[in-house]
């Protein structure tokens, strides 16, 4: 999504292709993240809007985690790539946290 934003200003440290050997367990794992500290919570407390506020503090938190470590770790990367991640994240963790409690609904009946 972001792709042309990362080639501008990380373009030297990305590879051609993502590793899938990485990239699919992470996914795996953080879905695993989104459910338990997002959707997991809202289930118990009757309510979607604490599983998108859960679901968005995860995802700040692991996506800050990944983006202000490289942040003082790796020369070259960009504040502007750290903004761009921590709003992906907010926003895609707490769209999963939400969607998952609105799928347990349908699947309760």
């Amino acid at each position: 999504i972001a792709q042309k934003l990362y080639q501008r200003e990380l373009g030297p440290l990305l590879l051609d292709k993502p590793l899938m050997s990485a990239a699919v367990p992470f996914y795996l794992l953080y879905l695993v993240g989104a459910v338990w500290f997002g959707t997991r919570p809202g289930l118990e407390a009757g309510s979607w809007t604490v599983a998108l506020f859960n679901g968005a503090l995860f995802g700040l938190i692991a996506y800050a985690t990944y983006d202000l470590t490289n942040m003082a770790t790796l020369k070259g990367f960009s504040w502007t790539v750290v903004a761009a991640d921590l709003a992906w994240g907010v926003f895609v963790t707490a769209t999963i946290a939400t969607a998952g409690y609105f799928a347990a609904g349908v699947v309760k009946g």
